[in-house]
């Protein structure tokens, strides 16, 4: 038998098992039931052994399997009550996870708290103001610490409960690697300067994608989460009227949508509430005045066909001119990545969704440390 039929098997044993520990009954957490979890799994979201830059090979496929067998469970467990008790948690975590990987790799250092008072904690970048969901982080990694004590980091716990999450919500179930090890260092002036902007143009999203190692379709199907949770009109409202100081609208915007988002998103819905909104949008924008407002993909596809979940309204709503943020609507303004928004759009969803979990489990596995690199944190805001 090939090398790579042993991997594929010893894989699929191993997702089997983590399918078959997350079956666990809990009464408290009957209001969501597995049957929410839409189990799509195929033999080309895989990855290759040695696809990843590892330190001693510790980073695998159920990795607590010796040191923390109910880590998965747990997870899963804790994450079914977050997505029943608050709706937006899984495009919250998700913002969270893209934010973490994309500066310096999957280490947690995005959770790290900026205690001395200094500009060192990228949690205090612009682009990171507005990022939620650090106390489901907390929550979880609360419950893995009652059962294993200093053993499943918070890099592992970002990635396992976005991805449980993705899942609760609709979206594919995709097999992650596990063993990071959490940073002992936080990147602000990099999240500063290379967090995708929401009215960046396409040539600017494709080359920082593309310094992280993803192709063109990888972009669009990572964008493709923008489907899920809401977004706050601060990021839409300068869209509207003064457009990057031309004195008029976005002219990528469909005339009759420009209406509707005028509608939500006047001057007046301002506010000193903070609603950042909580989709995994990609930066926060100049804010000294807060927006209680927020529009979603999801409400836009009541008149597109398509379901109300994990689906391909956001593709749908592009094609038709009615993206809600400039660097959405970029899609549409290069062949390349038009082309395959068109592809997304035109299937039950599922192109989209193989793409997305391919996506995100290339994303999660970007930049992680291992073996003697790193630390387990036992509280995933400070180093030990």
């Amino acid at each position: 038998m090939s090398m790579r039929r042993l991997f594929v098997l010893g894989v699929l044993v191993s997702v089997i098992v983590t399918l078959a520990s997350l079956n666990v009954s809990d009464d408290a957490d009957d209001d969501v039931t597995e049957s929410d979890m839409v189990y799509e799994f195929d033999e080309g979201l895989l990855v290759e052994r040695g696809s990843i830059e590892e330190a001693d090979g510790s980073v695998q496929y159920d990795f607590y399997r010796d040191t923390c067998p109910e880590a998965g469970a747990i997870v899963w467990r804790t994450m079914k009550q977050i997505v029943f008790d608050h709706k937006n948690s899984t495009a919250q975590l998700l913002r969270l996870l893209f934010h973490d990987c994309f500066i310096e790799g999957c280490d947690a250092s995005v959770l790290l708290d900026d205690s001395s008072g200094n500009r060192s904690a990228e949690r205090q970048a612009i682009p990171n103001k507005t990022l939620k969901g650090f106390n489901f982080i907390d929550a979880i990694k609360e419950e893995l610490e009652k059962a294993c004590p200093g053993v499943v980091s918070c890099a592992d716990i970002v990635v396992l409960a976005t991805r449980d999450g993705i899942a609760l919500s609709g979206g594919p179930f995709f097999p992650v690697l596990t063993g990071r090890r959490d940073g002992f260092q936080s990147f602000f002036d990099k999240a500063m300067a290379e967090i995708p902007r929401p009215d960046g143009n396409i040539s600017e999203t494709l080359r920082l994608f593309a310094l992280r190692g993803f192709s063109e379709r990888e972009t669009a199907a990572l964008l493709g989460g923008h489907n899920i949770g809401h977004f706050s009109c601060e990021f839409i409202q300068p869209r509207l009227s003064n457009f990057m100081g031309t004195g008029q609208p976005d002219s990528t915007i469909a005339s009759d949508f420009l209406e509707v988002m005028r509608r939500t998103c006047s001057e007046r819905n301002i506010s000193s509430a903070d609603d950042g909104g909580d989709a995994p949008s990609p930066m926060r924008a100049r804010s000294l005045r807060e927006f209680t407002k927020s529009m979603t993909y999801q409400k836009l596809s009541t008149s597109i066909s398509s379901g109300p979940g994990f689906d391909t309204h956001y593709y749908q709503s592009l094609l038709r001119g009615r993206g809600l943020l400039f660097s959405d609507q970029q899609l549409m303004a290069y062949n390349k990545t038009a082309e395959v928004v068109k592809e997304y759009a035109s299937d039950d969803g599922k192109t989209f969704r193989l793409d997305f979990a391919r996506a995100m489990i290339k994303l999660s596995a970007f930049g992680v440390l291992t073996g003697s690199r790193g630390e387990v944190r036992l509280t995933c805001s400070m180093l030990n």
